[in-house]
């Protein structure tokens, strides 16, 4: 059994622990270690009197990250209501030596260029245990919810919004790319299946160095014939509403690690409030943003307006020339287009990016023209609209900028286990 199982053991039971020294004491007559492994970390005390000799001399050479196999008894901490071990042996299995992260403070460059030792952390342990639980509630709601798993491909002969912040890559007598989103491929998918997401790694090569910005990051896309604009923003609030309520749920304990003030998490009920993209600037003005009309929001926008409340918030319907060629127009204004931002409070801005697509064959060939793309690369795609074209609508959320705000991270790169940045590549 694992230490996270331990707790639905009795007192007294006999266990075994298989894992490292996360640090240890000694007094000489009584020794401190804590224990973890992986799922989770016990107290494990062994006093001189209690044990052989040859237990207590193995005991003596244990250091920070050894690795060990050690037995004992589950007995009461007698300050807390969790359990501790009280060793009856230890096999030292491989002694560990100085290790480079140690307690003091270390710079984050320092940290990164140790990111396969900084990663055994307990901070670090607990994000990327947030993280986990996010993906499986995603995959158990929209399981719930009737959806299929479609795995759209890395290597794309074509981007999605332009191939500006792709990067190629040499395809026998092709250029490849790497794929920014997989919402083409799921589009093609509902066809067949109705609904459906993905789940992988996708690319941006943008020359970005901001808190919210990485290279190679994971996205979860969902697309859904016969859903329209009203129906898509439903969706999306109710899958963040599951995935807050599972992490509460599941990640008390590395909450806690983390010292997440969960009150904040606790406020995120529907339904979310929802501005346009006209509204939102006109609010942004009152606080001091020098914002026009028709500009995307920036981050700073973002960070700006979510401060001013508890819960996420929408912002729809933009300009068309600030969103990709796929949306479908607002029929009320055909100048801006059927879409929606969702960002997050406390100041973590956009974590999903959906829309209406656009259904008509006609109209998405005017358009992949009018933003300069090349038609040939593009046929497949218009030919969706071709046989048996539907209303149809999509989103795509940022896993680590959903993680960064559970978590209550400001910068992402701690969110993913290997982070690759404009500047980072190793290790």
């Amino acid at each position: 059994m694992t230490i996270s199982e331990f707790s639905s053991l009795p007192v007294h039971s006999k266990v075994t622990v298989k894992g490292w020294v996360k640090n240890w004491r000694s007094s000489g007559k009584i020794f401190f270690a804590e224990l973890r492994d992986g799922s989770g970390y016990i107290q494990a005390i062994a006093t001189k009197k209690d044990v052989t000799p040859e237990v207590y001399e193995t005991l003596q050479k244990i250091t920070i990250e050894s690795s060990v196999i050690v037995e004992g008894t589950l007995e009461l901490h007698p300050k807390k209501n969790e359990y501790e071990l009280h060793v009856s042996s230890v096999q030292l299995l491989q002694q560990s030596p100085e290790y480079p992260v140690g307690k003091k403070n270390h710079g984050p460059d320092f940290l990164l260029n140790h990111r396969h030792l900084w990663l055994r952390t307990p901070r670090q342990w607990a994000i990327q245990r947030v993280r986990h639980h996010i993906q499986l509630a995603t995959a158990e709601f929209f399981n719930a919810e009737g959806f299929t798993r479609i795995d759209s491909p890395i290597l794309t002969p074509s981007a999605c919004e332009g191939t500006t912040e792709l990067f190629s890559v040499p395809y026998f007598d092709e250029t490849a790319y790497l794929s920014q989103s997989g919402q083409l491929y799921l589009e093609a998918a509902i066809m067949s299946f109705g609904k459906v997401y993905d789940f992988g790694p996708v690319f941006r090569a943008e020359k970005s160095k901001t808190r919210r910005h990485l290279t190679e990051f994971w996205m979860m896309d969902a697309e859904m014939a016969f859903y329209e604009h009203a129906e898509n923003i439903a969706l999306q609030e109710k899958l963040i509403c599951e995935i807050i309520s599972s992490v509460l749920n599941k990640c008390e304990q590395e909450l806690s690690i983390l010292e997440r003030d969960i009150s904040a998490l606790e406020k995120v009920k529907s339904p979310f409030p929802r501005l346009t993209h006209s509204e939102a600037v006109k609010k942004l003005r009152t606080l001091g943003s020098d914002i026009g009309e028709r500009d995307d929001l920036g981050a700073d926008d973002e960070t700006l307006l979510t401060k001013q409340y508890d819960t996420p918030i929408f912002i729809e319907k933009y300009p068309a020339e600030v969103k990709a060629f796929y949306m479908k127009p607002d029929p009320e204004d055909t100048s801006r287009v059927l879409n929606s931002d969702l960002l997050a409070p406390e100041g973590y801005g956009e974590i999903i990016g959906g829309s209406q697509r656009e259904d008509d064959y006609s109209a998405l060939v005017k358009k992949i023209d009018d933003h300069a793309l090349p038609q040939e690369a593009f046929s497949w795609y218009c030919d969706l609209r071709k046989y048996g074209s539907v209303p149809h609508s999509g989103f795509g959320y940022g896993l680590e900028r959903i993680t960064a705000w559970l978590c209550g991270i400001p910068h992402i790169r701690e969110t993913i286990p290997f982070p690759r940045m404009i500047n980072r590549l190793q290790p």
